[in-house]
Parts: structure tokens; sequence; C-alpha cells
């Protein structure tokens, strides 16, 4: 029986339209960009946009997680727990004990990447629910967190960890080093995905895991590997947060997880797996950037950047079940 491939994208054919649900959150994103820039006259400007992918980079690199999770038909509840967990380990071993910035680093991917690890181990040897498993991992690497750092902020050295923060201008505006992280990763997973097998395998998973298995493909090998790939980003992600906040903090990692599904939701990966598009994601990172962005230059309270947000997820969410309906 051969393996269901991916919906969006037919990897080594020429090149075609983007489907709806690429071209609908791009939409979005021009009509947004268009509103915002009628509201004000300071909106529309290379700086804006810095500072939207500035801030949103950790957010980014949890998105694209996420996106590989959600395309298995899963979800990660404990993203951002996992992200502020690596982020405190990393802060401790540079700047408490004294340990090699390339050494603390790598122990804070390996952090991540064990957790992310103990997800995949539940879900695929003991058959429970990705939803009930990552949400009771919350707790637990919330609670480690806490313990961990005695409920202490670990500020980082201005020479230290920081580095992602450093610019490089790009007509005369500064751009972070961080943000061109998150863009690059954005790309290569996007080419992972649509140019290499295991990348089809993922999709085809998500669509029909029996056809995947009958197929001779070890479904909760790739699983485990999928979680445990997602936790080393968190682990990335937790460096961009170094260099967002300058510092680890225990109070890091609460929302990171509804933030990063939404922009998943929104950038058009279907919530039931194998069918999304990761730069749609980046779409949806940007989207939710905007809003935020365009909602402050308005002077608008923050109360209505949640208002707005939870109405796009569930435009977002309803397009893809009628989109599935009608299919």
């Amino acid at each position: 029986m051969s393996m269901t491939q991916p919906t969006t994208t037919t990897p080594g054919r020429r090149f075609q339209l983007p489907n709806l649900s690429t071209l609908g959150p791009l939409i979005a994103l021009l009509i947004a960009c268009l509103f915002f820039t009628f509201q004000s006259d300071r909106f529309l400007t290379l700086g804006t946009f810095s500072l939207i992918l500035q801030q949103a980079s950790f957010v980014g690199v949890i998105a694209i997680a996420q996106t590989l999770i959600i395309l298995t038909a899963g979800i990660d509840l404990s993203c951002g727990m996992i992200m502020a967990l690596a982020s405190m380990v990393i802060g401790k071993l540079a700047v408490e004990q004294g340990v090699p910035v390339p050494l603390a680093i790598l122990a804070g991917f390996a952090v991540g990447a064990f957790v992310g690890w103990l997800n995949g181990q539940l879900i695929t040897r003991w058959k429970l629910p990705p939803f009930i498993v990552t949400l009771g991992m919350y707790s637990i690497v919330f609670a480690a967190v806490k313990i961990y750092s005695k409920a202490t902020s670990v500020p980082m050295p201005a020479d230290g960890l920081t580095f992602l923060a450093q610019r490089f201008t790009v007509f005369g505006t500064p751009f972070t080093y961080g943000s061109l992280l998150m863009v690059a990763l954005f790309i290569l997973t996007w080419l992972f995905l649509n140019y290499t097998a295991p990348g089809r395998h993922i999709y085809a998973l998500g669509n029909n895991p029996e056809a995947v298995r009958l197929s001779g493909i070890n479904t909760s090998r790739l699983l485990l590997s999928v979680y445990t790939f997602a936790g080393m980003l968190y682990g990335v992600a937790a460096l961009l947060l170094l260099e967002r906040i300058g510092g680890a903090s225990p109070e890091a990692g609460t929302t990171e997880n509804l933030e990063s599904i939404t922009a998943v939701v929104i950038g058009g990966t279907s919530l039931f797996g194998g069918r999304g598009n990761v730069l749609g994601t980046l779409i949806g990172v940007l989207i939710v950037g905007v809003f935020r962005s365009g909602l402050t230059f308005m002077g608008l309270d923050s109360v209505y950047q949640n208002l707005i947000t939870g109405i796009l997820i569930i435009l977002a969410v309803a397009t893809d079940q009628f989109s599935r309906r009608k299919a």
C-alpha cells in the first residue's frame, strides 16, 4: 500500500501557485498591514518590521516545532515550559557555575530534547493522548523550573549569552541575528518537509498512520523523533528568549504554548494533522505580531490583542473544518 502524500505540496513537481490554505493567511497579513498603515503613519516601516521579527523570534521557533507535531495529528502544551527550563539550565550553568557558554548551550538543547523524548515515549509506548501527556508535562516542568531556579531570575551579562541580540543593518535598519536565525529555521524546515523522505513521512503519518505502518515505516520511531527534535528546537527558542529578555526567568513559558498553536492554526495547518505548510506558520507568527504592534500603535489595551487573537483562532479552525467537510 502506498503512503499518503502531503496534500499541500508535492515534492519534485514544477512550481505551482499556493493553495487557499497558504493564500488565505497571506491575504489576511496584507489586509492587517494595510489597515494599521491607515491607522498610524509610523507602522509601515522597516523598523516596525524588525521589531515584530525580534519580538516573535522565540515564539516563531516554538511554532516550527509545534507545526511538526500538529502535522502528525498531535499537539504539545508543554513547549513553553520546556523552553523556560532549557533557558534556566543554560543561564545557571553559564552564569552561576562558570561552565563554558558552548557547553551550557548544548546542555540546554539536551534538556529540551530529553523532555521532548519523554513526551514521545509516553505517546508511542503507552499510547496516551498527546493532549493529556503534554498537559501533564506542562505541570511537571513548571514545578521543575520553580524548584531548580528557586523562583529567582538569572540575569545575563552584557557580553555573555546575548550574542543573538547583536545587530546587522539592512537599508539602514537594524535587525538582530536572532531574527535571522528564526527565518533560516523556517526555510530549512520547509525544505526538510517538502524535499526529504522523512518530511513526506510526517505528512503521511498525520493523514493515514495505518497506511504508513503497512508501508514498512516504523511509525512509533518516526513520532518519537518528531517530539525529540521538537524538544531540541525548544532549546533553540530558549537561546532566543535569553536574547529577548536579557536573562533566564522562572516566570517565562506560561503562554507560549497557546501563542505557538495560534500561529500554526492561523497559518493554515490543520489540527487534524497531515495538512499544512510551515511557511504558513511563519505568516501566522507575523499576523499575530502585526496585530499586537498595530494595536499598540493605536494605543489600545492588551486585552484587545487577546480578543483579536481569539477571534482569529476560531475563524482559522472554522475555515479548516469547512474545507475538510467540502473535500
